[in-house]
Formats: C-alpha cells, structure tokens, sequence
C-alpha cells in the first residue's frame, strides 16, 4: 500500500461515523449493565436521532446528489455514493433494532409488561376488543381510497398511515390510506382483564381495516411512515419577508411540506405495490426500508411510567441523581461578590443551574447593573432564564438579547420568546444571517466609582434548564476583566452584523478559532523539534474539520502525543502506523448526553486550556459565532483536567476507536471506572 493510500485510511466519511455513533446508542439499549427500563430510552433515542439524521443529513445530500463538486473531502465519494452507503448501513442497523427490541420485550415480560397483537388474544379478549375498535377507534378515523376522485394525501412527517391493497368486486385494484395518528385515541390499548398487556393501536386498526373498506377484498397491508428532509437552508421563498421573524415563520410551514427522504414498512409489501408507493410519495424504492419494530417507538416512555407505578424493582431505573450546589460557591450569600472574589467553574449536570440563575435574578435587581447581554441559541420551555431578563428589562436594565432563530427544530420555540423579550423592552438581535450564533456568552455590566466592571459567564452548553440535568456541560462565571471586555467586542460586533477579527484572550470563530488551534498545534510540534515533548487534548462532540484533522495527523508524525474524546462523528482513524499512532480516540456514550468542550494544548505551567462552545466541525469552526475562553484560575483549571483525564480512563461507558474504524470496550482499571456516575459521587461528598 502506497503512502497516499495509507494517509487516506486514516480519514472516515461523516456520514458512516455519525452512525457508529448512533450504534453505539443502539447497543446501550442492548447492554444487560444498564437497567431495563432506562434500555428502553435508548432504543428510542437511536429512533429519533436516527429520524434526525435523515431528516437533515440524508435530505441535505439527496438535494445535492447532481452537484459534481459537492464531494466529501475526505474520502472523496459523492453525495449518491455516500447515500448508498448510508442506506445499506441503515438497513443493517434496523435489524440489529429488531433484535434488541425483541430482546427487551422478552425481558419486559417478567416484569409485568407484554406487546401483544391480535394472534395471542382468547376469543372472548379477541370480541372486547373489536367492541372497543367499533366504538372508540373507527368513529374517529378517516379512510380515503386513492382515485381520479381523490389524489394520493400528503403524509405527514413521520406520522403512522395504514396502506392497503385492495381488489373491488369488479376485479379494480384500489390503494387505500387510513391515518393511525390521533389525539382522540391512546397509543397503548391495554387488554381487558390482562393487566400490563398492551396492543399498539396501528396494530388494532391494520388488523380491523377491512372493517374500512367493506366493499372491497384486502390483497395486502402495512403500516408506513415517512421521512421528509427538514433543510430549511435549501428553501428559497418566492417573496422573502421583510421581518426576519416572519420570514422564519414561513419557512417552517415550508418545512412540513418537504420532499420524502425514507419510508418504512412494518411489513413487507409486493414489488408492485412497492413501486406504486414509491411513486406517490416521490421516493426511489431504495429508500424503502423494512423495519422489524413498531415504526415509532415513543410508546417506550408510557411503558416506563407504567412500571414505575406498577413495579416495585428499583433496579428497573437508574439510581437517582439529583444536581448539587456547586462547592465553590455559599449559597447563603450573594453570588456577584463572591465571582469578584475567584472564578467560579460549574460542571453540569453534577452541578445544580441554580447557581446561574441566582446570579441573573441579582443583577436584574442590583442597581449598580446597567446592561445584562445574552446570547440564546435553546432554551427551555417556560425557562426561567426568561423570566430574569425579562425581570431586569422592567428594572429598567438595558437587556441585549441575541437570538438564534435558526436552531433546527427549536425555531417556533426561539421565536416565541423573542416576542416575549421584546414585549418586555429587551432589544432582540437575530443572529448574522450567513452566520448561525452559536457562542454561550451572558455578560453582565456594572457601574463603578472607577468607571464600569464586567461580570462574564461563557459556557459550553445551551440556557436550558431541562438539559443541564441532561448534558454534561461546563460554565465559567468569572470577573476578569480582560475576557469581560472581549466579550463586550463580541456584543457589539453582533450587534453590528458583524464579526470579531482579532482576540487576545478568547478564541472566536468564524475568523479567530481555527487559525489559533492549528497554531497551538503547531506549537506542540515545535517542542518536538526541539527536543521536548508536545501534547494535545480535545474533548469534543464531532471532529469533522480537515484542516484541524489533517494538523493532528502532522502532530502525530512529530511524535506528539494526541489524547481525543469524541462523543460522536470522528473522520479522524487512530492507530494507523507512520501517520496516526500517537493519537487516541475514545467515545463515552452513557446515562447523560456528554456535550462539554475542553482545549488543552502542552503540559504544565505553559499548558493552555479551554472550554468552547465549538466542536471541530467546519461548520462551527468557520460558519458559526463560537467563542472558546482560556481558564486561568488554578483551582478551575485543576477541576478541567481531573475531569479530562478520568473520562479518558473510563472503561465502563468509554470505549476506544481502532484502526480498524471499530469502537471496542477496553480493561484499564481493577474495577471499572464510569465517570459520569464518578463525577456525582465526587459532588455529593463536596469533592466537586
């Protein structure tokens, strides 16, 4: 093998790496480690990412799939190759799904719970339940026949239809669609005098659907669902509103209407049958896939509760954890002083947001703050973040809010609060157009005897209540006034319309990151030639970046030594002799959603660390406002690399990406070591 071919294997497409990833939630689901209820979730969760995944992904290539120079740099395919691989990857994957869920409800069983269908009913269940379909679910459905009378309807958005066959008396064959998604009816229909035994109720309408069409012979039948691409980016508006708000509001209408990227079946249909679905919905019949599961699988949630009602086995769940207040902070007293004091480091979810939100409420009521400035990009529904600009705004505090409006899938949330933020007197920023605002700055601006001070917080993850119990994330409260006044630079460029292109202390893209990473590892490879030792430390969601990937692989041929932890796509193959050897990848896919960033760049006292709001994507590094900060306080930069360095000895949750591009399971410690459940025991001895 020549040294171009080598080089090249050391490279992964994005696409096949994100569904690594998504396997390796897959198997969580399969993990007899973890406790049954909670495998449930992650069944679920490969569902909807994997929904996700070709809502966005899927449909973002197939809009591009005759575009010759829309080709992955990495490993040269293009967007038709990498659809196929994809696809047959998928297909895969559904019956390792298959599997699992069969084994789970295997293992539900003893515990009370059973999915049944119609087969395994007595004749008397089999007549209640019939009574119960006549009464309380036919009434409410709306079968249609696919005719000249009435066109093929539009299928929503991952929503659940019957499709049937049918064969009139007069020898005509006829499509019919019944929609199986309705408020009106539950989704688990348990059996009468069977307690815990439940039918889905797609189930129950195929079995009954013939009752539909009384004058016509069911040939064939099955449940299907549909995919549609979500890329807003790709829809063009015949008349572009004037109001940025309204024009995003449009879009989203625009977005349920858009082309199919997959269809599932729950079972399989004839070619021709097949070929004519295909053509009504607009899909290639390789789109197509067969899918051994319920085609939604969100009823796993109503399973949970069930068992949380009606079994007594704790060890169904996971022990409950509950946020601390952090340790560095006396929650009897003001938080703003005590910021003044020290750097103040929070590590969620192990750390309560309380902390955050107090230091809000007390600068929306301090009469010496003048200016509170934020950057939201999700947030939680009702959020209480919310409610403390809002409450600063009627303090008459000047509140600068910059909102994302174009953060996929929370759009309608982010622009109802922005109406909410601008009716309370907040002035609203909508992002940079070209550039989605990424960054997590809150900066708070005090008046002095001096002249002004600056509070700053910059995070790793979103003001969202809900998933700071969720994701593990980092927040920096600090009162250096150094970042404090790059942050302010950061404000005014954005609410410019503009970007910051020069930064001493903090790292913002789309113009400042990038180029100073590849510096810093640079400079590690400059200690090499030296004679010394280089290090570099990443711990990130994706790395997808070439130029960064392609700088590592330089790094490692100098012999530094390169530590990654990637949650989830890595283009970059460890392990590869004469380019990668020097360079670990480890994955943690475990109870909470790891999110946080951390930068570590040489070892000691010239070591530089960050925390980010940026992975090592092209679209982060160069496309987005992110913002990384340098840790100076010791005690925070102790806390960073404790946490760095046990999640990289994790061996029960981590697992070490090979040469080969396969993830393994690795023994490193006598007694396995998880650190998201370390982390928790560390803050509940006030260690954290």
């Amino acid at each position: 093998m020549g040294t171009i071919d080598i080089l090249n294997s050391c490279y992964m497409n994005r696409e096949l790496s994100w569904l690594s990833f998504n396997e390796r939630c897959l198997d969580e689901a399969g993990n007899p480690d973890v406790p049954l209820a909670e495998r449930l979730t992650f069944a679920s969760i490969f569902q909807s990412n994997l929904d996700e995944f070709f809502m966005v992904r899927v449909g973002t290539l197939m809009i591009h799939e005759n575009e010759n120079d829309f080709i992955d740099n990495k490993t040269g395919m293009n967007c038709s190759q990498q659809v196929e691989k994809i696809l047959e990857r998928v297909k895969i994957l559904e019956e390792k799904k298959s599997f699992i869920y069969e084994q789970l409800m295997g293992e539900l069983e003893p515990k009370g719970i059973r999915i049944i269908n119609f087969n395994k009913l007595s004749a008397i269940e089999a007549h209640l339940v019939e009574e119960y379909f006549d009464s309380n679910i036919a009434p409410f459905l709306s079968p249609m026949i696919v005719g000249k009378q009435q066109p093929f309807p539009f299928l929503d958005n991952k929503k659940l239809y019957g499709v049937v066959h049918l064969l009139s008396r007069m020898g005509k064959t006829k499509m019919g669609i019944v929609p199986c998604s309705s408020p009106v009816f539950s989704r688990l229909i348990e059996i009468p005098g069977r307690k815990g035994t439940f039918m889905l109720c797609e189930e129950l309408i195929l079995h009954f659907i013939s009752k539909l069409y009384e004058n016509y012979t069911v040939k064939e039948k099955s449940i299907i669902r549909i995919t549609r691409n979500a890329d807003l980016d790709s829809v063009d508006l015949d008349d572009e509103e004037d109001d940025y708000r309204n024009y995003m509001e449009h879009l989203i209408k625009k977005r349920r209407r858009l082309s199919a990227v997959r269809m599932e079946l729950s079972r399989p249909i004839n070619d021709s049958t097949k070929k004519q679905l295909a053509k009504l919905v607009g899909i290639e019949n390789e789109h197509i896939i067969n899918v051994g599961t319920p085609l939604d699988l969100s009823f796993v949630f109503l399973l949970q509760k069930w068992l949380k009602k009606e079994n007594p086995d704790i060890h169904l769940f996971y022990k409950r954890r509950l946020p601390r207040n952090p340790q560095c902070f006396d929650m009897r007293k003001k938080l703003i002083p005590q910021i003044e004091e020290k750097d103040k480091l929070v590590a969620y979810p192990f750390h309560s947001m309380k902390a955050f939100l107090e230091m809000l409420h007390e600068a929306a009521n301090d009469k010496n703050v003048v200016s509170i400035k934020m950057t939201l990009y999700r947030v939680a529904y009702k959020s209480k973040i919310i409610e403390a600009l809002v409450e600063a705004a009627e303090n008459g505090k000047e509140v600068v809010v910059v909102v994302e409006l174009r953060a996929r899938f929370d759009e309608s949330n982010n622009i109802e609060m922005s109406r909410l933020l601008e009716d309370a007197g907040c002035q609203i920023v909508y992002g940079l157009g070209s550039f989605k605002v990424h960054s997590k700055l809150c900066l708070i601006t005090k008046k002095t005897k001096n002249g002004f001070s600056y509070i700053t917080q910059i995070g790793t993850g979103n003001y969202n209540e809900k998933t700071s119990e969720l994701y593990t994330d980092l927040s920096l409260m600090t009162a250096n006034q150094n970042i404090g006044s790059e942050v302010a630079k950061v404000f005014l460029a954005l609410m410019k319309g503009e970007t910051v292109t020069e930064t001493e202390h903090l790292l913002v893209a789309p113009n400042c990151l990038q180029n100073k990473i590849l510096k810093f590892i640079d400079d590690e490879i400059q200690k090499v030639k030296n004679g010394g030792s280089g290090y570099v430390g990443i711990k990130i969601n994706s790395l997808t970046d070439k130029d960064i990937i392609d700088k590592l692989i330089e790094a490692s041929q100098w012999g530094v030594k390169i530590q990654l932890i990637i949650r989830g796509i890595c283009c970059l193959i460890p392990g590869i002799e004469g380019f990668t050897e020097n360079i670990s990848v480890v994955s943690i896919v475990g109870r909470y959603l790891e999110h946080s960033r951390i930068y570590r760049f040489g070892q000691g006292n010239d070591e530089k660390i960050y925390i980010s709001s940026a992975d090592f994507m092209t679209r982060n590094t160069i496309r987005r406002v992110e913002v990384a900060v340098p840790i100076y306080d010791e005690e925070a930069r102790s806390k960073i690399k404790h946490i760095f360095d046990t999640c990289i000895i994790d061996d029960a949750k981590g697992r070490e990406l090979k040469s080969s591009g396969k993830y393994e399971f690795r023994k490193i410690n006598e007694n396995p070591v998880n650190s998201q459940e370390y982390f928790f025991e560390e803050v509940y001895k006030c260690l954290m």
